[in-house]
């Protein structure tokens, strides 16, 4: 399947953006602005989400991945650098391990190569296609930001739960169904492209002890955890994530 997608810039290497779980390409917006200065950047919307399309029932992280190959073909790339948060992080993972010789530099963002209980995420995926994504909207968004953020950029908090609510009820109740099956500790060593590894200290959902042993285990790898960050750190924090990007993006370009 080929996402929905769009590519800014015009001229350097290619560089695609993976979001998180309940979010859309548009969380992007200024990081693809910066970058679109020197990259192209190809961002997109995960299946089921934003302008994606919504298949029946629960999908796998394969298929969440193989979607980005698809879309890769689409556009006639051979390979490119990759960043994704959190789920677009297990995305990136699966690809590094999996599709090695289409991933040039890999940055792997407030993600985990396992995200707790299954039966967690089963009974998310219930609640929403029961009640839809207003159900849980304000549980989730509470573990994105520091309460320091909440106080200071309502705004930001405001746009990302209407974005949140639109999200196709099914689709991200699919996507809670792949975070159930998700375990990939073992597969962590077989990543071969250079990665950056990137955490928020006071992330509940990743924790900055889960990324030490991400990069303990993915051979080739650097760590940086970014102080007063939750899970969403690039909106958070987004110069000190883009800085941090740059310089690993600039260490080597595409093949």
């Amino acid at each position: 399947m080929i996402p929905h997608h769009r590519i800014d810039g015009e001229d350097g290497p290619l560089v695609v953006l993976a979001s998180s779980l309940g979010t859309t390409l548009a969380m992007w917006d200024d990081l693809a602005a910066d970058l679109a200065a020197d990259h192209r950047v190809l961002r997109y919307d995960h299946r089921g989400h934003g302008e994606s399309v919504v298949p029946p029932g629960p999908c796998s992280m394969g298929q969440l991945s193989r979607d980005v190959l698809d879309l890769l073909d689409a556009v006639g790339e051979p390979s490119a650098s990759f960043c994704g948060l959190s789920l677009g992080g297990c995305v990136g993972q699966w690809l590094g391990a999996n599709a090695p010789n289409r991933i040039d530099r890999l940055v792997l963002a407030c993600t985990s190569p396992t995200f707790g209980p299954p039966q967690g995420w089963r009974e998310r995926a219930a609640a929403v296609r029961a009640s839809g994504t207003e159900a849980v909207a304000d549980a989730v968004l509470a573990r994105w930001f520091t309460p320091e953020f909440f106080d200071q950029r309502p705004d930001v908090i405001a746009g990302l739960r209407r974005e949140f609510v639109s999200i196709p009820d099914e689709g991200y109740a699919g996507c809670c169904d792949a975070l159930a099956d998700w375990e990939f500790d073992s597969e962590l060593p077989r990543i071969a492209a250079p990665t950056l590894i990137v955490a928020g200290d006071r992330d509940p959902a990743a924790p900055p002890e889960v990324a030490r042993a991400m990069a303990e285990a993915v051979p080739d790898s650097r760590l940086v955890v970014l102080e007063h960050a939750a899970h969403l750190a690039p909106i958070e924090h987004p110069e000190a994530f883009t800085r941090e990007l740059r310089t690993h993006l600039d260490q080597g370009g595409g093949r």
